[in-house]
């Protein structure tokens, strides 16, 4: 398939730049074979089951946008100069894979300082990033980027205002546990503590995996061929705990939906090599397009994506090219609001 049959046109107002509150309170489009209907979030109950079960991306966002200054040591002395450090992954070493801005003046060798006492010497520099290497580790660094950090909001919202405090919390998930993605699941920001009460009364029950989302997921896709299009990896991992809970769901007859494309690219990894959910950790580039054989998604909760996306081709692999178009036609004619600050769907082939 060619990258052009991905592409569409979005009136920029429907571009969300802060979500709608509270969570649960934005738009749902329910897609149920050829049916389409308009709701709220908070009505997602409605057109569940007793006994389905939804996949939740336990991750949690590491506000990973960091200010410092270079320093250079030269014949004419000690000088600074402002550098935007975005970290991405970090190695088994705690050695970190990162943005910058400037990443053309840096070299190899040379010291960021930033605040709270934290440094980092800057290892390598390649088309995937720049490698740094920080003088403090563990959860003394979680705590200091904590404190210095500011959420890695998407480029199409970062080009329009900078992250500030709301975003603290705006984008990050009620259930985020494990620290280690730099963007968030977004289908899951949708979802609240009462959301979850109202879904556990009406018997819908819950499983809990981790994909730490890289930068990756907001790389385009540059060939014209979408099959020649290399896919990013990212670290994921299926407990047995949760692997055991989807097996009994699908035995049972209810219907595994992951929350997110996220959820769902990781859970479809784990089934890979039976075709049956079992136990997995590891990095996935599974890249899910038309043809993909689905091992254990019965549907999907996620937002409205972007045109020539990664995202919008797993869509597609899953309700088929012409029921994406139509929904998507539908969703901007009825002034959804789209990306990660933006409405919901739940997909049910």
């Amino acid at each position: 398939m060619n990258i052009s049959d991905f592409d569409f046109d979005l009136p920029e107002d429907l571009i969300a730049l802060r979500p709608v509150k509270p969570r649960a309170a934005s738009k749902l489009l329910v897609s149920q074979g050829t049916l389409t209907q308009d709701c709220n979030f908070y009505d997602l109950a409605e057109y569940l089951r007793p006994g389905d079960r939804l996949v939740l991306n336990d991750t949690k966002v590491i506000p990973a946008r960091i200010n410092g200054k270079r320093r250079r040591i030269s014949d004419q002395g000690e000088t600074f100069a402002s550098v935007e450090i975005t970290l991405i992954s970090c190695d088994t070493k705690g050695d970190w894979l990162s943005l910058a801005k400037p990443a053309r003046r840096l070299k190899v060798g040379e010291s960021i300082q930033f605040k709270d006492g934290l440094t980092a010497e800057v290892l390598s520099k390649s088309s995937d990033g720049v490698g740094l290497r920080f003088n403090i580790q563990g959860n003394d660094f979680d705590a200091i980027i904590a404190r210095i950090g500011t959420m890695p909001l998407p480029p199409y919202i970062a080009a329009k205002r900078p992250a500030d405090a709301l975003d603290n919390t705006d984008y990050q998930t009620v259930f985020a546990k494990n620290l280690g993605a730099v963007a968030a699941p977004t289908a899951s920001l949708h979802f609240d503590k009462g959301l979850l009460d109202k879904l556990r009364a009406k018997g819908i029950t819950f499983s809990e995996v981790t994909l730490h989302v890289g930068a990756g997921t907001f790389l385009p896709v540059k060939t014209d061929d979408i099959s020649a299009h290399k896919m990013h990896s990212e670290w994921g991992c299926v407990s047995a705990q949760a692997a055991s809970e989807i097996l009994e769901t699908r035995k049972a007859g209810g219907r595994v939906i992951p929350v997110g494309t996220t959820a769902l690219r990781l859970i479809e990894t784990a089934a890979r090599e039976t075709g049956e959910i079992q136990a997995w950790v590891g990095d996935t580039d599974i890249f899910i397009k038309a043809g993909f054989t689905f091992h254990v998604s019965d549907g999907l909760i996620t937002n409205f994506h972007l045109p020539k996306s990664t995202l919008l081709m797993l869509v597609s692999a899953l309700i088929g090219l012409d029921r994406t178009r139509e929904i998507y036609e539908y969703a901007i004619k009825h002034k959804y609001r789209f990306f990660s600050y933006g409405d919901g769907s739940l997909l049910l082939p």
